[in-house]
């Protein structure tokens, strides 16, 4: 049996709706073009299709908050139905992905859909705070009904290989840079580190700095003795979304590149959840991912 998925929201500058939806379902090229995010059809065009659609599973229904928007989304990602309310989803998809990516409506739009127990994937970052982030998971049904991730939680450009340690001898630093905003941004490298330092590691103390409008940077010193350094340069700046480990024998850097395996790796994933009731998405790691998130924003004293 395939399980139906409804995508709901749409938050400026983030094409999930788009780009997680094509990964299910495959794409209309002609309609994909027209999208606000040129790197969605760029990426998309240099798989093989439709080799390259996760299996088990498909985007049926959409609701956004912008009728044609919706409409527009359907026709580029293939999907088959367009709600104008998102409660109109509950009984008709059996799981849903909240692809927009402000944190601070995710409870107005995950609570029906939790209240009702259906499987949900709320895209990164999850909240801004514990305290909202507790709000969430005490709407939960049973366990692993919520995935959340940074899809850069999965990316193999950005994990250490087994050479690479041995090369790098015992990790020292780490330092880890974004573009945009520390809100949105920041758990893309967050999540990536945390994997790097591994899940017993605690954190000791921590200094923030202050940066421009939107940006910002989060200097934590953790029980293994590596130190972090998390930064987001703001809307002012530019820079690659990349990792430094720093070790006693040498350095790495790491880079994000591949958008679309990233991608396709948390959503199969969250499918897996699903089918097999497993927790893919485990609740002490997003609140590590959150509290980094929460210590670093400048209206946090």
């Amino acid at each position: 049996m395939s399980l139906k998925l409804g995508v709901i929201g749409f938050s400026k500058g983030n094409g999930h709706p788009y780009s997680w939806s094509s990964i299910f379902n495959g794409y209309a090229a002609d309609k994909m073009r027209d999208c606000s995010f040129p790197v969605i059809p760029q990426y998309l065009a240099e798989q093989k299709w439709p080799e390259a659609k996760i299996q088990g599973a498909s985007v049926t229904h959409i609701w956004t908050q912008d009728y044609e928007l919706s409409k527009h989304i359907a026709d580029a990602s293939l999907i088959q139905n367009v709600v104008r309310r998102p409660d109109e989803l509950i009984g008709r998809v059996d799981a849903i992905l909240l692809a927009r990516d402000d944190a601070e409506n995710h409870l107005e739009q995950a609570s029906p859909f939790l209240k009702s127990g259906m499987p949900i994937y709320i895209d990164k970052p999850i909240a801004l705070s514990l305290l909202d982030l507790e709000k969430l998971y005490a709407l939960e049904q049973f366990p692993g009904q919520i995935f959340t991730c940074s899809a850069l939680r999965y990316s193999n450009e950005m994990k250490l290989s087994p050479s690479d340690a041995t090369s790098l001898g015992r990790v020292r630093e780490i330092h880890a840079v974004t573009p945009k905003s520390w809100d949105r941004y920041i758990p893309h490298v967050i999540e990536p580190v945390l994997r790097i330092l591994g899940e017993d590691d605690e954190i000791v103390h921590f200094d923030r700095s202050i940066g421009n409008a939107s940006g910002g940077g989060l200097t934590v010193h953790w029980q293994s003795g590596v130190i972090t350094r998390f930064i987001a340069v703001g809307e002012l700046a530019s820079s690659p979304l990349s990792i430094r480990v720093m070790g006693e024998k040498g350095w790495k850097d790491l880079f994000f590149t591949d958008a679309f395996s990233a991608f396709k790796a948390a959503l199969q994933d969250f499918v897996h959840g699903i089918i097999n009731r497993t927790v893919n998405s485990p609740p002490g790691f997003n609140r590590k991912v959150v509290e980094l998130i929460e210590i670093g924003r400048k209206d946090v004293v």
